[in-house]
C-alpha cells in the first residue's frame, strides 16, 4: 500500500527517517492542494505498476495482495497491526529488529505508544500461527529466523 506523509516536520534527517521507514513520498506543511493531488497521482501510478510479492516461510504464507496470512492450508485471522508487525519480521528473516525501529514502522513518529503494545502483538501472532515463529532477542527485538 503506497504511503504519503504530511507532515509539519521538514528537516532533511525526518524527510530521510520518513523515506527510510517505508513512504513512497514527504510533502511537508503547508502545502497546495494540486500539489498534493499530483503526489497522489504519481504514487497510485507507480503502485499499480509495483507487485506485491508473497512471502513464505515453511508452512507459514504472507499475501500482502490481498491481506492474508496462512498457515498449510487454513487462513490465519489478523489484525491490520499483527499483519503489518508479521510482514515486517518476514521481510527481514535472519536480522534483529529492535523494539524501537518496529515501534517507528508500526506506528510512526506518535511517541503515544504503550509501553507494551508490541509485546502484545508479539503474544497474539505466536498464539495464532505458534510459539516458535517469532523469536525473542533479549534486550534487543524480535526476529523469524532464515530457513535455509
Amino acid at each position: 500500500m503506497p504511503v504519503l506523509i504530511l507532515t509539519a516536520r521538514d528537516t532533511r534527517e525526518e524527510k530521510i527517517e520518513g523515506l527510510d521507514l517505508g513512504a513512497d513520498d514527504y510533502l511537508v506543511k503547508p502545502f497546495d492542494i494540486s500539489e498534493l493531488f499530483a503526489r497522489l497521482r504519481a504514487i497510485i501510478r507507480r503502485a499499480a505498476g509495483r507487485s506485491w510479492p508473497v512471502i513464505s516461510r515453511e508452512d507459514l504464507t504472507l499475501d500482502p495482495a490481498s491481506h492474508r496470512v496462512m498457515v498449510k492450508e487454513d487462513e490465519i485471522k489478523v489484525s491490520r497491526r499483527e499483519f503489518n508487525l508479521l510482514r515486517l519480521l518476514l521481510e527481514n528473516q535472519g536480522r534483529v529488529m529492535t523494539r524501537d525501529s518496529l515501534e517507528r514502522r508500526l506506528y510512526g513518529w506518535n511517541g503515544d505508544v504503550e509501553s507494551n503494545v508490541l509485546e502484545v502483538h508479539v503474544h497474539n501472532l505466536r498464539k495464532k500461527l505458534g510459539n516458535e515463529v517469532i523469536q525473542t532477542v533479549r534486550g534487543v527485538g524480535y526476529m523469524i529466523d532464515k530457513v535455509s
